[in-house]
């Protein structure tokens, strides 16, 4: 998991060349930031997916500065902030707004065919508190899949290697035995 994950992200000197980066220079030479096992990536899995659910501007400043403050993979924390994008905000701040409507008993705003931004910001004093609500919850939620998921995967993959090692060993052992 680890060689997977080193492929497709990027190193600390990388990112510490970036010139939009200088202000965080400070913060970017922490090696608890970029460290790959499974207590850094599980922490940014719950860090990045619970920021991505947060219906505020800039969640990767956000994510950032949890992951720096717990000690947690920054790049990792960044990449899973993105499940919220262009695409996939409306759909997911939509749920998370009648989950949370449902939750506190209050009723549902009438919603165009298409809620879009204007939608959003035209009723955002009706429906703040809902969405808020349900955006914690399902970031909850999200973060918690996501924190139990990367750690299931990493220790499914620490006992397959397990396995494969042991193989390889009797393997060896028993090519010993019969050239002797």
């Amino acid at each position: 998991m680890k060689n997977f994950l080193r492929r497709y992200l990027p190193s600390p000197s990388e990112v510490r060349r970036k010139s939009a980066l200088r202000p965080l220079r400070i913060f970017l030479g922490r090696p608890e930031l970029w460290h790959l096992n499974r207590h850094s990536v599980s922490g940014a899995a719950f860090i990045g997916l619970f920021c991505a659910f947060l219906p505020v501007p800039l969640q990767m400043l956000l994510a950032g500065a949890l992951a720096v403050a717990s000690r947690r993979n920054l790049p990792i924390s960044l990449a899973l902030v993105w499940v919220s994008n262009p695409l996939t905000f409306v759909p997911m701040f939509y749920f998370a707004y009648r989950l949370g409507a449902w939750l506190l008993d209050m009723p549902l705003e009438a919603a165009p065919a298409e809620p879009g931004m204007q939608w959003w910001l035209g009723n955002l004093d009706n429906i703040a508190i809902p969405l808020l609500c349900g955006s914690l919850l399902c970031g909850w939620a999200a973060g918690l899949t996501g924190f139990v998921a990367a750690r299931a995967f990493w220790r499914f993959e620490v006992l397959r290697r397990w396995r494969n090692r042991r193989a390889r060993r009797r393997a060896a052992q028993g090519r010993r035995i019969q050239g002797a």
